[in-house]
């Protein structure tokens, strides 16, 4: 318990303070109070909170669903401590009428006009999502393939929605369908296997993993259209159907190349050490 609380704990700098944050259904949740007390001229969050609380009726309303009560490492030991996701912070953020709050508020403001401006014109999205990865380092033949495995996964999405996948869970058992027919694991088992937590997993695929996720989701899409599929029942075993059609190209590449496809390599890493 201890190695897998330093494991997911750690300690996050915020101009100078120290934010203590926790890995917690796959996502950081921060401590309220440190991030209260790094924006305020007082040394007391918890009286800070609490009138904040009072000012912001709605921020009040809706305080149990953004905050969760997790367990934190402090000087006198584990105890719990109130904790909020990155969009819980960023709303407690807009309560707080501190300078020191200001260009927070500000760069959401930014962020927010920048996502209304790419609905309108969805190219820009595009863009600004090649030039992200871009400054990360991957090539362009990379972000090439990779920007045609978002189309491609958008549009799968778009049809499981229309044809009665609803729920989140629909979607993840679905994928893990089509992964394991095309991989022979999970998602989930795949970012294990690259040593991966909350990265984006195909963030980290080289070129053939990508080929092949791509061949099993627009395979999955064909069946689907062909078929005139209804229903999550039937989307399964098309996801299954389709993975098994990338997943038996995969082992006869496997078998002329003789190495295996699914790598333990994670792939911006490697591409980097490669560069130097």
């Amino acid at each position: 318990m201890k190695r897998q609380l330093e494991d997911t704990t750690r300690i996050a700098l915020f101009k100078g303070r120290r934010i203590r944050r926790t890995l917690y259904q796959r996502e950081w949740w921060f401590v309220v109070e440190d991030v209260v007390l790094a924006l305020i001229d007082s040394n007391d969050p918890k009286q800070y909170i609490q009138r904040m609380k009072n000012r912001d009726s709605e921020l009040s309303k809706g305080w149990v669903q953004i905050v969760h009560t997790l367990f934190m490492e402090t000087s006198g030991g584990k105890q719990k401590m109130i904790c909020a996701n990155t969009e819980g912070i960023f709303r407690i953020i807009q309560s707080i009428p501190s300078p020191k709050a200001e260009p927070f508020k500000r760069w959401l403001a930014r962020i927010g006009y920048e996502r209304v401006k790419e609905i309108e014109d969805p190219e820009l999205a595009t863009k600004r999502t090649r030039m992200l990865y871009k400054l990360k380092g991957y090539p362009d033949d990379w972000i090439e393939k990779r920007m045609r495995g978002i189309a491609i996964r958008e549009e799968l999405t778009d049809e499981w929605q229309k044809r009665g996948a609803q729920e989140q869970r629909d979607y993840e058992i679905l994928t893990a369908e089509i992964s394991k027919a095309t991989f022979g694991v999970t998602p989930s088992q795949y970012k294990d296997l690259k040593r991966l937590k909350r990265e984006n997993l195909r963030d980290h695929m080289d070129d053939l993993e990508l080929i092949f996720t791509m061949l099993g989701e627009r395979s999955t899409m064909e069946i689907h259209r062909n078929e005139h599929s209804r229903g999550v029942p039937k989307l399964k075993s098309d996801a299954k159907a389709g993975g098994e059609i990338a997943g038996g190209a995969r082992r006869n590449l496997e078998k002329r190349l003789g190495r295996s496809i699914v790598s333990k390599k994670n792939y911006l890493p490697y591409i980097k050490r490669l560069k130097n």
